[in-house]
Protein backbone atom coordinates (compact mmCIF):
# COMPACT_ATOMS: atom_id res chain seq x y z
CA UNK A 1 0.00 0.00 0.00
CA UNK A 2 1.32 3.76 -1.18
CA UNK A 3 2.07 6.15 1.56
CA UNK A 4 -0.03 9.18 1.29
CA UNK A 5 0.99 11.99 -0.87
CA UNK A 6 1.01 14.67 1.53
CA UNK A 7 4.48 12.70 3.35
CA UNK A 8 6.07 12.77 0.13
CA UNK A 9 5.22 15.94 -0.62
CA UNK A 10 7.09 17.25 2.48
CA UNK A 11 10.34 15.88 1.37
CA UNK A 12 11.28 19.15 -1.03
CA UNK A 13 9.00 21.17 0.38
CA UNK A 14 10.17 24.90 0.36
CA UNK A 15 8.39 28.41 1.31
CA UNK A 16 7.60 28.94 -2.12
CA UNK A 17 5.35 26.19 -2.25
CA UNK A 18 4.03 27.19 1.14
CA UNK A 19 3.21 30.18 -0.30
CA UNK A 20 1.16 29.10 -3.19
CA UNK A 21 -0.98 26.28 -0.95
CA UNK A 22 -1.77 28.65 1.42
CA UNK A 23 -2.90 30.93 -1.04
CA UNK A 24 -5.13 28.27 -2.69
CA UNK A 25 -6.26 26.74 0.48
CA UNK A 26 -7.96 29.85 1.53
CA UNK A 27 -9.28 30.56 -2.43
CA UNK A 28 -10.96 26.70 -2.47
CA UNK A 29 -11.93 27.39 1.36
CA UNK A 30 -14.57 30.49 0.64
CA UNK A 31 -15.33 28.18 -2.45
CA UNK A 32 -16.75 25.55 -0.38
CA UNK A 33 -18.21 27.58 2.36
CA UNK A 34 -21.55 28.42 -0.11
CA UNK A 35 -21.19 24.77 -1.33
CA UNK A 36 -21.24 23.24 2.12
CA UNK A 37 -23.98 24.92 3.61
CA UNK A 38 -26.26 24.17 0.52
CA UNK A 39 -25.69 21.00 0.26
CA UNK A 40 -26.59 20.25 3.66
CA UNK A 41 -29.54 22.22 3.38
CA UNK A 42 -30.27 20.24 0.62
CA UNK A 43 -30.95 16.90 2.56
CA UNK A 44 -34.22 17.96 3.86
CA UNK A 45 -33.87 16.89 7.00
CA UNK A 46 -34.19 19.00 10.40
CA UNK A 47 -31.39 18.11 12.38
CA UNK A 48 -28.89 18.36 9.62
CA UNK A 49 -28.26 22.57 9.58
CA UNK A 50 -25.61 24.33 7.31
CA UNK A 51 -22.88 23.82 10.74
CA UNK A 52 -23.49 20.36 9.72
CA UNK A 53 -22.26 20.92 6.14
CA UNK A 54 -19.16 23.21 7.13
CA UNK A 55 -18.10 20.27 9.93
CA UNK A 56 -18.22 17.72 7.34
CA UNK A 57 -16.08 19.80 5.12
CA UNK A 58 -13.58 20.86 7.82
CA UNK A 59 -13.06 17.25 9.47
CA UNK A 60 -13.70 14.79 6.12
CA UNK A 61 -11.25 17.65 3.96
CA UNK A 62 -9.14 17.39 6.72
CA UNK A 63 -8.47 14.13 7.14
CA UNK A 64 -8.59 13.55 2.95
CA UNK A 65 -5.96 16.11 2.50
CA UNK A 66 -3.62 14.32 5.21
CA UNK A 67 -4.21 10.69 4.52
CA UNK A 68 -5.15 10.60 0.26
CA UNK A 69 -3.85 9.25 -2.28
CA UNK A 70 -4.12 12.21 -4.42
CA UNK A 71 -2.16 15.60 -4.77
CA UNK A 72 -4.85 17.94 -5.56
CA UNK A 73 -7.96 16.17 -4.02
CA UNK A 74 -10.74 18.58 -1.95
CA UNK A 75 -12.87 16.68 0.21
CA UNK A 76 -16.12 17.47 1.49
CA UNK A 77 -20.32 17.02 1.15
CA UNK A 78 -21.52 16.77 -2.33
CA UNK A 79 -24.71 16.30 -4.05
CA UNK A 80 -24.48 12.80 -4.52
CA UNK A 81 -25.05 12.34 -1.32
CA UNK A 82 -28.02 14.59 -0.42
CA UNK A 83 -30.82 11.52 -1.83
CA UNK A 84 -29.24 8.98 0.50
CA UNK A 85 -28.62 10.95 2.96
CA UNK A 86 -32.60 12.25 3.11
CA UNK A 87 -33.35 8.67 2.92
CA UNK A 88 -31.45 7.06 5.54
CA UNK A 89 -32.41 9.58 7.59
CA UNK A 90 -35.81 9.60 7.21
CA UNK A 91 -36.17 5.95 7.98
CA UNK A 92 -33.71 5.98 11.16
CA UNK A 93 -33.26 9.24 12.68
CA UNK A 94 -30.01 11.21 12.71
CA UNK A 95 -27.97 8.62 14.90
CA UNK A 96 -29.28 6.14 11.99
CA UNK A 97 -27.32 8.35 9.14
CA UNK A 98 -24.31 8.90 11.61
CA UNK A 99 -23.99 5.48 12.16
CA UNK A 100 -24.87 4.45 8.23
CA UNK A 101 -21.42 7.18 7.78
CA UNK A 102 -19.31 5.23 10.48
CA UNK A 103 -20.44 1.92 8.15
CA UNK A 104 -19.54 3.74 4.92
CA UNK A 105 -16.35 5.08 6.22
CA UNK A 106 -15.13 0.76 7.11
CA UNK A 107 -16.10 0.03 3.53
CA UNK A 108 -14.29 2.55 1.85
CA UNK A 109 -11.17 1.62 3.73
CA UNK A 110 -11.92 -2.47 3.32
CA UNK A 111 -12.00 -1.00 -0.69
CA UNK A 112 -8.57 0.29 -0.29
CA UNK A 113 -6.87 -2.72 1.91
CA UNK A 114 -8.65 -5.49 -0.50
CA UNK A 115 -7.15 -2.95 -3.44
CA UNK A 116 -10.50 -2.54 -5.09
CA UNK A 117 -9.68 1.03 -6.19
CA UNK A 118 -9.37 0.03 -10.29
CA UNK A 119 -12.50 -2.35 -9.89
CA UNK A 120 -14.58 0.73 -8.84
CA UNK A 121 -13.62 1.98 -12.30
CA UNK A 122 -15.71 -0.99 -14.07
CA UNK A 123 -19.19 0.53 -12.98
CA UNK A 124 -21.02 1.31 -16.83
CA UNK A 125 -21.00 4.57 -17.67
CA UNK A 126 -24.72 4.92 -18.44
CA UNK A 127 -25.26 4.33 -14.05
CA UNK A 128 -22.93 6.82 -13.27
CA UNK A 129 -24.61 9.56 -15.91
CA UNK A 130 -28.25 8.46 -14.37
CA UNK A 131 -28.03 8.63 -11.17
CA UNK A 132 -25.99 11.62 -11.41
CA UNK A 133 -28.64 13.04 -13.38
CA UNK A 134 -31.46 11.52 -10.99
CA UNK A 135 -29.62 13.30 -8.04
CA UNK A 136 -29.70 16.71 -9.92
CA UNK A 137 -33.26 16.37 -10.52
CA UNK A 138 -33.99 15.04 -7.00
CA UNK A 139 -31.91 17.81 -5.16
CA UNK A 140 -33.66 20.59 -7.80
CA UNK A 141 -36.72 19.08 -6.93
CA UNK A 142 -35.97 19.96 -2.93
CA UNK A 143 -35.30 23.40 -3.40
CA UNK A 144 -38.52 24.68 -5.25
CA UNK A 145 -39.84 25.62 -1.52
CA UNK A 146 -36.71 27.84 -0.86
CA UNK A 147 -36.47 28.97 -4.21
CA UNK A 148 -40.17 30.04 -4.71
CA UNK A 149 -40.17 31.18 -0.96
CA UNK A 150 -43.25 29.25 -0.66
CA UNK A 151 -45.49 28.72 2.54
CA UNK A 152 -45.85 24.96 3.33
CA UNK A 153 -46.85 24.31 7.53
CA UNK A 154 -45.02 20.92 8.32
CA UNK A 155 -42.69 18.69 5.93
CA UNK A 156 -42.64 18.29 2.45
CA UNK A 157 -43.43 14.99 1.67
CA UNK A 158 -39.84 13.10 0.31
CA UNK A 159 -41.40 11.66 -2.62
CA UNK A 160 -41.34 12.80 -6.66
CA UNK A 161 -44.87 13.19 -6.89
CA UNK A 162 -46.46 13.86 -3.94
CA UNK A 163 -43.76 16.43 -3.72
CA UNK A 164 -45.01 17.97 -6.67
CA UNK A 165 -48.35 17.86 -5.72
CA UNK A 166 -47.77 19.91 -2.35
CA UNK A 167 -46.09 22.20 -4.36
CA UNK A 168 -48.79 23.06 -7.09
CA UNK A 169 -51.27 23.09 -3.92
CA UNK A 170 -49.40 26.06 -2.05
CA UNK A 171 -48.57 27.55 -5.62
CA UNK A 172 -50.17 30.50 -4.68
CA UNK A 173 -48.02 31.60 -1.49
CA UNK A 174 -44.82 32.19 -3.80
CA UNK A 175 -42.73 34.89 -2.06
CA UNK A 176 -41.86 37.17 -5.26
CA UNK A 177 -38.67 38.81 -2.71
CA UNK A 178 -37.68 35.13 -2.81
CA UNK A 179 -37.64 34.78 -6.67
CA UNK A 180 -36.02 38.12 -6.71
CA UNK A 181 -32.99 36.89 -4.41
CA UNK A 182 -32.89 33.39 -6.05
CA UNK A 183 -32.43 34.71 -9.44
CA UNK A 184 -30.14 37.48 -8.32
CA UNK A 185 -27.86 34.97 -6.90
CA UNK A 186 -27.82 33.01 -10.41
CA UNK A 187 -27.47 36.07 -12.20
CA UNK A 188 -24.29 37.71 -9.89
CA UNK A 189 -22.94 34.04 -10.13
CA UNK A 190 -22.89 34.00 -13.98
CA UNK A 191 -21.87 37.31 -14.64
CA UNK A 192 -19.09 37.21 -12.08
CA UNK A 193 -17.83 33.97 -13.61
CA UNK A 194 -17.97 35.84 -17.09
CA UNK A 195 -16.45 38.63 -16.49
CA UNK A 196 -13.89 37.73 -12.97
CA UNK A 197 -13.10 34.08 -13.45
CA UNK A 198 -10.35 34.10 -10.91
CA UNK A 199 -12.91 35.50 -8.17
CA UNK A 200 -15.49 32.88 -5.91
CA UNK A 201 -18.72 33.34 -7.64
CA UNK A 202 -20.60 30.67 -5.46
CA UNK A 203 -20.00 33.27 -2.89
CA UNK A 204 -19.96 36.26 -4.57
CA UNK A 205 -23.23 35.54 -5.24
CA UNK A 206 -24.45 34.54 -1.94
CA UNK A 207 -22.50 37.98 -0.17
CA UNK A 208 -24.51 39.84 -2.44
CA UNK A 209 -27.86 37.79 -2.31
CA UNK A 210 -26.90 38.46 1.72
CA UNK A 211 -26.75 42.38 1.24
CA UNK A 212 -29.70 43.20 -0.29
CA UNK A 213 -31.54 41.36 2.49
CA UNK A 214 -30.15 42.67 4.86
CA UNK A 215 -29.94 46.75 3.98
CA UNK A 216 -33.89 45.81 2.38
CA UNK A 217 -34.83 44.27 5.21
CA UNK A 218 -36.71 41.96 2.80
CA UNK A 219 -39.46 39.09 4.40
CA UNK A 220 -37.82 36.16 3.18
CA UNK A 221 -36.49 32.89 5.31
CA UNK A 222 -32.93 32.81 6.88
CA UNK A 223 -30.27 30.67 7.94
CA UNK A 224 -30.81 31.99 11.51
CA UNK A 225 -35.05 32.22 11.30
CA UNK A 226 -35.25 28.27 10.26
CA UNK A 227 -31.67 26.75 11.57
CA UNK A 228 -30.82 28.91 14.60
CA UNK A 229 -27.59 30.66 15.45
CA UNK A 230 -24.02 28.16 13.52
CA UNK A 231 -22.41 26.85 16.50
CA UNK A 232 -18.71 28.62 16.89
CA UNK A 233 -16.20 25.60 16.58
CA UNK A 234 -15.93 21.74 16.64
CA UNK A 235 -17.94 19.91 19.38
CA UNK A 236 -16.17 16.77 21.18
CA UNK A 237 -16.51 13.49 18.66
CA UNK A 238 -18.85 11.23 19.89
CA UNK A 239 -21.19 8.52 19.09
CA UNK A 240 -25.19 8.79 19.26
CA UNK A 241 -27.48 7.10 21.13
CA UNK A 242 -28.60 4.25 18.71
CA UNK A 243 -30.80 1.17 18.95
CA UNK A 244 -27.86 -1.38 17.40
CA UNK A 245 -30.04 -4.04 16.85
CA UNK A 246 -31.10 -2.00 13.58
CA UNK A 247 -27.38 -1.84 12.29
CA UNK A 248 -28.34 -5.24 9.67
CA UNK A 249 -30.46 -2.69 8.17
CA UNK A 250 -28.01 -0.08 7.65
CA UNK A 251 -25.69 -1.87 5.63
CA UNK A 252 -27.18 -1.99 2.30
CA UNK A 253 -27.91 1.87 2.33
CA UNK A 254 -24.01 2.01 4.06
CA UNK A 255 -22.39 0.04 0.85
CA UNK A 256 -24.05 2.20 -1.25
CA UNK A 257 -22.99 5.38 0.10
CA UNK A 258 -19.24 4.18 0.10
CA UNK A 259 -19.41 3.40 -4.00
CA UNK A 260 -20.74 6.54 -4.58
CA UNK A 261 -17.70 8.36 -2.23
CA UNK A 262 -15.92 5.80 -4.03
CA UNK A 263 -17.04 6.46 -7.21
CA UNK A 264 -17.19 10.37 -6.77
CA UNK A 265 -13.53 10.79 -5.46
CA UNK A 266 -11.68 8.31 -7.77
CA UNK A 267 -13.21 10.45 -10.47
CA UNK A 268 -12.51 13.52 -9.02
CA UNK A 269 -8.58 12.09 -8.67
CA UNK A 270 -8.32 11.16 -11.99
CA UNK A 271 -9.96 15.00 -13.33
CA UNK A 272 -7.15 16.16 -11.36
CA UNK A 273 -4.45 13.75 -12.54
CA UNK A 274 -5.49 14.92 -16.54
CA UNK A 275 -5.03 18.56 -15.31
CA UNK A 276 -1.67 18.51 -13.55
CA UNK A 277 -0.58 15.13 -15.37
CA UNK A 278 0.09 13.31 -12.16
CA UNK A 279 -0.98 9.96 -10.95
CA UNK A 280 -2.83 9.52 -7.66
CA UNK A 281 -2.80 6.26 -5.95
CA UNK A 282 -6.63 4.75 -5.32
CA UNK A 283 -6.37 2.11 -2.95
CA UNK A 284 -5.02 5.16 -0.45
CA UNK A 285 -7.29 7.81 -1.76
CA UNK A 286 -9.97 5.02 -0.97
CA UNK A 287 -8.46 4.58 2.65
CA UNK A 288 -8.49 8.49 3.39
CA UNK A 289 -12.22 8.59 2.29
CA UNK A 290 -12.98 6.14 4.84
CA UNK A 291 -11.34 7.59 7.56
CA UNK A 292 -12.11 10.93 6.45
CA UNK A 293 -16.27 9.59 6.59
CA UNK A 294 -15.70 7.49 10.18
CA UNK A 295 -14.09 11.41 11.74
CA UNK A 296 -17.04 13.36 9.66
CA UNK A 297 -19.19 10.62 11.31
CA UNK A 298 -17.73 11.34 15.35
CA UNK A 299 -17.85 14.67 15.22
CA UNK A 300 -21.60 14.98 13.76
CA UNK A 301 -21.02 15.37 10.23
CA UNK A 302 -22.28 13.89 7.23
CA UNK A 303 -20.98 11.52 4.32
CA UNK A 304 -18.20 13.21 2.47
CA UNK A 305 -16.19 12.34 -0.86
CA UNK A 306 -13.78 14.07 -3.31
CA UNK A 307 -15.70 17.14 -5.09
CA UNK A 308 -14.70 17.54 -8.44
CA UNK A 309 -15.28 21.37 -9.02
CA UNK A 310 -13.24 22.09 -5.66
CA UNK A 311 -10.69 20.00 -6.85
CA UNK A 312 -10.60 21.58 -9.94
CA UNK A 313 -10.63 25.20 -8.57
CA UNK A 314 -7.91 24.21 -5.92
CA UNK A 315 -5.43 23.50 -9.22
CA UNK A 316 -6.47 26.53 -11.02
CA UNK A 317 -5.65 28.35 -7.63
CA UNK A 318 -2.03 26.88 -7.77
CA UNK A 319 -1.50 24.27 -5.68
CA UNK A 320 1.30 22.47 -5.25
CA UNK A 321 0.63 19.56 -2.46
CA UNK A 322 -2.10 17.86 -0.16
CA UNK A 323 -1.42 21.16 1.83
CA UNK A 324 -3.62 23.20 0.42
CA UNK A 325 -6.40 20.96 1.24
CA UNK A 326 -5.12 21.19 4.64
CA UNK A 327 -5.56 24.87 4.50
CA UNK A 328 -9.31 25.04 2.89
CA UNK A 329 -10.53 22.87 5.88
CA UNK A 330 -8.76 25.08 8.32
CA UNK A 331 -10.06 28.59 6.62
CA UNK A 332 -14.03 26.90 6.60
CA UNK A 333 -12.91 26.54 10.64
CA UNK A 334 -11.83 29.84 10.91
CA UNK A 335 -14.85 31.17 9.86
CA UNK A 336 -17.48 28.58 11.23
CA UNK A 337 -15.40 30.19 14.84
CA UNK A 338 -15.52 33.90 13.66
CA UNK A 339 -18.07 33.96 11.61
CA UNK A 340 -21.14 32.04 12.48
CA UNK A 341 -23.38 35.12 13.17
CA UNK A 342 -23.04 36.91 9.66
CA UNK A 343 -23.68 32.87 8.42
CA UNK A 344 -26.88 33.19 9.97
CA UNK A 345 -28.29 36.27 7.93
CA UNK A 346 -27.52 34.13 4.31
CA UNK A 347 -31.26 33.92 2.81
CA UNK A 348 -32.28 30.41 2.00
CA UNK A 349 -33.68 31.60 -1.26
CA UNK A 350 -29.92 32.54 -2.34
CA UNK A 351 -28.54 29.02 -1.57
CA UNK A 352 -31.49 27.70 -3.16
CA UNK A 353 -29.92 29.91 -5.95
CA UNK A 354 -26.70 28.19 -5.65
CA UNK A 355 -28.13 24.68 -5.81
CA UNK A 356 -29.85 25.82 -9.27
CA UNK A 357 -26.57 25.76 -10.94
CA UNK A 358 -24.55 23.15 -9.42
CA UNK A 359 -28.03 20.90 -10.76
CA UNK A 360 -27.52 22.40 -13.99
CA UNK A 361 -23.63 21.58 -13.84
CA UNK A 362 -24.45 17.79 -12.26
CA UNK A 363 -27.00 16.55 -14.66
CA UNK A 364 -24.45 16.69 -17.94
CA UNK A 365 -27.33 17.08 -19.85
CA UNK A 366 -25.03 16.94 -23.06
CA UNK A 367 -23.84 13.74 -21.92
CA UNK A 368 -27.62 12.16 -21.24
CA UNK A 369 -28.54 13.43 -24.71
CA UNK A 370 -25.40 11.43 -26.26
CA UNK A 371 -25.69 8.41 -24.33
CA UNK A 372 -29.80 8.57 -25.31
CA UNK A 373 -28.19 8.56 -29.30
CA UNK A 374 -25.92 5.73 -28.52
CA UNK A 375 -26.76 2.04 -28.48
CA UNK A 376 -30.22 1.12 -27.43
CA UNK A 377 -29.00 -1.18 -24.48
CA UNK A 378 -27.49 1.33 -23.01
CA UNK A 379 -29.92 4.18 -23.56
CA UNK A 380 -32.47 1.84 -21.78
CA UNK A 381 -30.02 1.21 -18.86
CA UNK A 382 -29.38 5.32 -18.67
CA UNK A 383 -33.10 5.83 -18.40
CA UNK A 384 -33.90 3.07 -16.12
CA UNK A 385 -31.54 4.11 -13.64
CA UNK A 386 -32.84 7.55 -14.28
CA UNK A 387 -35.87 7.11 -13.88
CA UNK A 388 -35.64 5.01 -10.40
CA UNK A 389 -33.16 7.52 -8.87
CA UNK A 390 -35.80 10.16 -9.31
CA UNK A 391 -39.13 8.02 -8.22
CA UNK A 392 -38.38 5.85 -6.21
CA UNK A 393 -35.07 5.67 -4.24
CA UNK A 394 -30.69 5.64 -5.43
CA UNK A 395 -30.07 2.23 -3.36
CA UNK A 396 -33.03 0.72 -5.74
CA UNK A 397 -31.71 2.55 -9.13
CA UNK A 398 -27.93 1.70 -8.60
CA UNK A 399 -28.60 -2.17 -7.71
CA UNK A 400 -30.83 -1.99 -10.78
CA UNK A 401 -28.48 -0.62 -13.30
CA UNK A 402 -25.78 -2.34 -12.48
CA UNK A 403 -27.00 -5.83 -12.60
CA UNK A 404 -29.06 -4.91 -16.09
CA UNK A 405 -25.75 -3.44 -17.28
CA UNK A 406 -24.11 -6.60 -15.97
CA UNK A 407 -26.72 -8.60 -17.81
CA UNK A 408 -26.46 -6.77 -20.96
CA UNK A 409 -22.51 -6.84 -21.00
CA UNK A 410 -22.94 -10.71 -20.80
CA UNK A 411 -25.26 -10.82 -23.65
CA UNK A 412 -23.09 -9.56 -25.99
CA UNK A 413 -20.07 -10.99 -24.94
CA UNK A 414 -22.10 -14.44 -25.52
CA UNK A 415 -22.47 -13.06 -28.97
CA UNK A 416 -18.96 -12.51 -29.59
CA UNK A 417 -18.08 -15.86 -28.17
CA UNK A 418 -18.77 -18.19 -31.27
CA UNK A 419 -18.07 -22.77 -31.80
CA UNK A 420 -18.29 -23.62 -35.02
CA UNK A 421 -16.52 -26.77 -37.43
CA UNK A 422 -13.15 -25.51 -39.25
CA UNK A 423 -12.67 -29.74 -40.52
CA UNK A 424 -13.65 -28.58 -44.02
CA UNK A 425 -12.02 -25.34 -43.47
CA UNK A 426 -8.64 -26.74 -42.84
CA UNK A 427 -8.71 -29.62 -45.55
CA UNK A 428 -9.13 -27.03 -48.01
CA UNK A 429 -13.26 -28.28 -49.06
CA UNK A 430 -14.63 -24.96 -47.96
CA UNK A 431 -15.39 -22.73 -51.19
CA UNK A 432 -14.48 -19.58 -49.18
CA UNK A 433 -11.08 -20.54 -48.72
CA UNK A 434 -9.11 -18.82 -49.63
CA UNK A 435 -6.36 -20.09 -52.26
CA UNK A 436 -3.09 -18.32 -51.00
CA UNK A 437 -3.62 -20.14 -47.81
CA UNK A 438 -3.02 -23.53 -49.21
CA UNK A 439 0.21 -23.74 -48.05
CA UNK A 440 -1.89 -23.72 -44.38
CA UNK A 441 -4.02 -27.09 -45.70
CA UNK A 442 -3.81 -30.44 -43.77
CA UNK A 443 -5.03 -33.44 -43.92
CA UNK A 444 -8.08 -34.61 -41.34
CA UNK A 445 -8.31 -37.98 -40.45
CA UNK A 446 -11.81 -39.16 -40.95
CA UNK A 447 -12.45 -40.37 -37.39
CA UNK A 448 -11.14 -37.05 -36.21
CA UNK A 449 -13.68 -33.50 -35.57
CA UNK A 450 -12.07 -30.30 -35.14
CA UNK A 451 -13.49 -26.86 -33.31
CA UNK A 452 -12.62 -23.95 -33.22
CA UNK A 453 -13.92 -21.66 -30.18
CA UNK A 454 -13.46 -17.96 -30.10
CA UNK A 455 -14.28 -15.30 -27.36
CA UNK A 456 -14.58 -15.52 -23.39
CA UNK A 457 -15.92 -19.07 -22.59
CA UNK A 458 -17.81 -18.51 -19.68
CA UNK A 459 -21.23 -18.85 -17.94
CA UNK A 460 -23.17 -16.89 -21.31
CA UNK A 461 -21.26 -18.63 -24.09
CA UNK A 462 -21.71 -22.58 -22.53
CA UNK A 463 -24.95 -23.25 -24.00
CA UNK A 464 -24.13 -22.41 -27.52
CA UNK A 465 -21.10 -24.87 -27.11
CA UNK A 466 -23.44 -27.64 -26.44
CA UNK A 467 -25.76 -27.08 -29.34
CA UNK A 468 -23.36 -26.93 -31.95
CA UNK A 469 -20.44 -29.33 -30.78
CA UNK A 470 -23.33 -31.98 -29.68
CA UNK A 471 -25.21 -31.84 -32.61
CA UNK A 472 -22.11 -31.89 -35.06
CA UNK A 473 -20.90 -35.26 -32.94
CA UNK A 474 -23.97 -37.13 -33.93
CA UNK A 475 -22.03 -39.02 -36.44
CA UNK A 476 -19.07 -41.91 -34.87
CA UNK A 477 -15.68 -39.99 -34.38
CA UNK A 478 -12.49 -41.39 -32.03
CA UNK A 479 -11.14 -38.07 -31.79
CA UNK A 480 -12.07 -34.32 -30.88
CA UNK A 481 -9.62 -31.96 -31.52
CA UNK A 482 -10.81 -28.19 -29.55
CA UNK A 483 -8.76 -25.37 -30.83
CA UNK A 484 -8.84 -22.87 -27.64
CA UNK A 485 -5.98 -20.26 -29.04
CA UNK A 486 -8.82 -17.38 -29.46
CA UNK A 487 -10.33 -17.97 -26.35
CA UNK A 488 -8.85 -15.61 -23.59
CA UNK A 489 -10.41 -16.37 -20.50
CA UNK A 490 -12.58 -19.45 -18.85
CA UNK A 491 -14.77 -19.86 -16.00
CA UNK A 492 -15.92 -22.12 -13.35
CA UNK A 493 -18.64 -22.78 -15.60
CA UNK A 494 -17.15 -23.45 -18.95
CA UNK A 495 -14.48 -25.68 -17.07
CA UNK A 496 -18.03 -27.18 -15.42
CA UNK A 497 -19.12 -28.07 -19.25
CA UNK A 498 -15.45 -28.98 -20.76
CA UNK A 499 -15.80 -31.48 -18.02
CA UNK A 500 -18.91 -32.58 -18.47
CA UNK A 501 -17.77 -33.21 -22.63
CA UNK A 502 -14.77 -34.73 -21.47
CA UNK A 503 -17.36 -37.87 -19.47
CA UNK A 504 -19.07 -37.71 -22.76
CA UNK A 505 -16.58 -38.68 -24.75
CA UNK A 506 -15.06 -41.39 -22.12
CA UNK A 507 -18.64 -42.43 -22.68
CA UNK A 508 -18.67 -43.06 -26.30
CA UNK A 509 -14.94 -43.78 -26.79
CA UNK A 510 -13.88 -40.69 -27.99
CA UNK A 511 -10.32 -38.88 -27.20
CA UNK A 512 -10.76 -35.05 -26.61
CA UNK A 513 -7.72 -32.92 -27.43
CA UNK A 514 -6.83 -29.22 -26.84
CA UNK A 515 -4.77 -26.98 -28.82
CA UNK A 516 -3.54 -23.04 -28.23
CA UNK A 517 -4.84 -22.95 -24.53
CA UNK A 518 -4.01 -19.22 -23.43
CA UNK A 519 -2.47 -18.66 -19.65
CA UNK A 520 -5.76 -17.82 -17.97
CA UNK A 521 -7.56 -20.77 -19.38
CA UNK A 522 -4.50 -23.27 -18.62
CA UNK A 523 -3.95 -21.52 -15.34
CA UNK A 524 -8.09 -22.80 -14.57
CA UNK A 525 -7.34 -26.22 -16.01
CA UNK A 526 -4.40 -27.00 -13.63
CA UNK A 527 -5.89 -26.13 -10.79
CA UNK A 528 -8.72 -28.63 -11.58
CA UNK A 529 -6.94 -31.63 -10.82
CA UNK A 530 -9.66 -34.52 -11.41
CA UNK A 531 -9.76 -32.93 -14.68
CA UNK A 532 -6.33 -32.06 -15.83
CA UNK A 533 -5.47 -35.95 -14.97
CA UNK A 534 -8.40 -37.31 -16.86
CA UNK A 535 -7.80 -35.46 -19.68
CA UNK A 536 -4.03 -36.32 -19.72
CA UNK A 537 -1.24 -33.83 -19.76
CA UNK A 538 -0.48 -35.13 -23.09
CA UNK A 539 -3.54 -34.11 -24.87
CA UNK A 540 -3.06 -30.70 -24.37
CA UNK A 541 -0.93 -29.59 -27.70
CA UNK A 542 0.80 -26.19 -28.08
CA UNK A 543 -1.29 -25.84 -32.03
CA UNK A 544 -3.15 -27.90 -34.12
CA UNK A 545 -0.24 -29.23 -35.84
CA UNK A 546 1.30 -30.73 -32.83
CA UNK A 547 -2.28 -32.27 -31.73
CA UNK A 548 -2.93 -33.82 -35.08
CA UNK A 549 1.04 -35.46 -34.47
CA UNK A 550 -0.51 -36.61 -30.96
CA UNK A 551 -3.35 -38.10 -32.72
CA UNK A 552 -0.98 -40.34 -35.05
CA UNK A 553 0.73 -41.25 -31.92
CA UNK A 554 -2.39 -42.85 -30.31
CA UNK A 555 -3.60 -44.11 -33.20
CA UNK A 556 -0.72 -46.03 -33.71
CA UNK A 557 -1.10 -47.14 -29.81
CA UNK A 558 -4.55 -48.06 -30.68
CA UNK A 559 -3.38 -50.69 -33.60
CA UNK A 560 -0.89 -52.25 -31.35
CA UNK A 561 -3.06 -52.82 -28.74
CA UNK A 562 -5.74 -54.17 -31.40
CA UNK A 563 -2.80 -56.45 -32.78
CA UNK A 564 -1.59 -58.02 -29.33
CA UNK A 565 -5.37 -58.58 -28.51
CA UNK A 566 -6.07 -60.68 -31.66
CA UNK A 567 -2.59 -62.57 -30.98
CA UNK A 568 -4.28 -62.90 -28.11
CA UNK A 569 -7.82 -64.47 -29.23
CA UNK A 570 -5.47 -66.52 -31.85
CA UNK A 571 -3.43 -68.31 -29.25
Amino acid sequence: MNAPILFRSLRNYTRQTLLADLSAGLTVGVVALPLAMAFAIACGVQDITPATGLITAVVAGFMISLLGGSKFQIGGPTGAFVVLIAGVASSFGFAGLIVCTLLAGLFLILFGLFRMGALIKFIPYPVTTGFTSGIAVTILCTQVKDLLGLSIEGAVPAEFLPKWACYWEHIGSINPWAVGLSALTIAVILLTKRFLPRAPFMLTGMLVATLVCVLGDLPVETIGSRFGELPHGLNMPSLPEFSWSKLPELVKPAFVIALLAAIESLLSASVADGMTGTRHHPNTELIAQGCGNIASALFGGIPATGAIARTATNIRAGAKSPVAGLVHALTLLLILMLAGNYAAMVPLAALAGILVLVCWNMAEIDTFIHLLRGPRQDAAVLVLTFVLTVLIDLVVAVEVGVVLAALLFIGRMSQISNVESIRREIEGEDPEENPARSRYLRHIPSNVEVFDVQGPFFFGAVEQFKDIVFKTLEHDIDYVLLRLRLVPALDATGLHVLEDFLEYCHHNGITLLLCGVQPQPMKVIRRDSPFFNELHAENICENIDAALERIQVLELERERQRVVALNRRSR
